[in-house]
């Protein structure tokens, strides 16, 4: 399916809107997608935020159409391809917290 990109992972965000009564249907069948890293329950501008990421384009675009798209429940959603990360939170070490 995938073609040589020469890159190792698409990472994208995606904001998605759902049908307010669908809500809480949609993250349970986002939650079982392979390609869906992250899910937020948020506020502001979309329903639902998640980042997924893909092998290749075709793979992301396969999951976008074919599976949260085909969720009943979600209206539209809005991709972007994250094209560099230049910084990431570390997270707290738990054996040094008092």
């Amino acid at each position: 399916m995938c073609r040589g990109t020469g890159l190792s992972r698409i990472v994208a965000s995606v904001g998605i809107f759902v049908e307010q009564s669908k809500k809480e249907d949609v993250l349970a069948a986002l939650y079982d997608i392979e390609n869906i890293e992250e899910i937020y329950d948020v506020t502001g501008e979309f329903d639902i935020f998640s980042i997924v990421s893909a092998s290749c384009l075709e793979e992301l675009r396969e999951t976008l159409q074919r599976k949260i798209m085909k969720i009943i429940g979600v209206k539209s959603a809005i991709t972007n391809i994250i094209l560099q990360l230049h910084k990431i939170a570390k997270k707290p070490d738990a054996s040094k917290v008092v």
